[in-house]
């Protein structure tokens, strides 16, 4: 007989050590990586309506009355700062250049990141991003999940708005 209080836990506790990895994977490419702490909350009932016509806002994520490592969604948030450090190049992404006060030019790279071991999102979660994309809260987001083929390793997917 399965014990699923027991798998429950095993299974948080290994999405929680990828989650690290991925976050530590994210910071030794040069990336600022933080702990997101918002969430998107439909207004009415919005969640059968099309992505384009749902009404949501920001909120606090709301943290559970056991869990309270529980954070937002997406995962995380992460930036790149850079005054042409790496030549002209950003990983992941290629921004439009910015122009700050001190004329020097800047980049800066804005991304989410959703750590999912299997890289499925659920319908709910699919909505929520294409409501952050809509709304420009991020420029992009990218799911990241465990490399089949690889052992240890991570693949990281831009998701596409539907």
């Amino acid at each position: 007989m399965t014990d699923y209080k027991k798998q429950g836990k095993k299974n948080r506790q290994a999405g929680l050590r990828f989650e690290n990895k991925v976050r530590k994977n994210l910071e030794e490419k040069g990336w600022i990586v933080s702990k997101w702490q918002n969430n998107v909350e439909w207004l009415e009932d919005n969640i059968n309506r099309p992505p384009e016509e749902r009404e949501g806002k920001l909120v606090p994520a709301k943290m559970g009355k056991f869990r309270s490592n529980q954070g937002g969604f997406p995962d995380f948030i992460a930036f790149f700062n850079e005054v042409n450090q790496l030549g002209g190049r950003i990983p992941f992404i290629d921004m439009e250049y910015l122009k700050s006060d001190n004329s020097s030019y800047m980049r800066t790279s804005l991304i989410g990141v959703e750590v999912k071991s299997n890289g499925y999102l659920d319908k709910e979660e699919k909505g929520k991003m294409d409501w952050l994309l809509q709304n420009h809260v991020f420029s992009k987001i990218l799911v990241a999940m465990k490399d089949k083929n690889k052992r240890g390793g991570i693949i990281y997917k831009e998701y596409e708005k539907n």
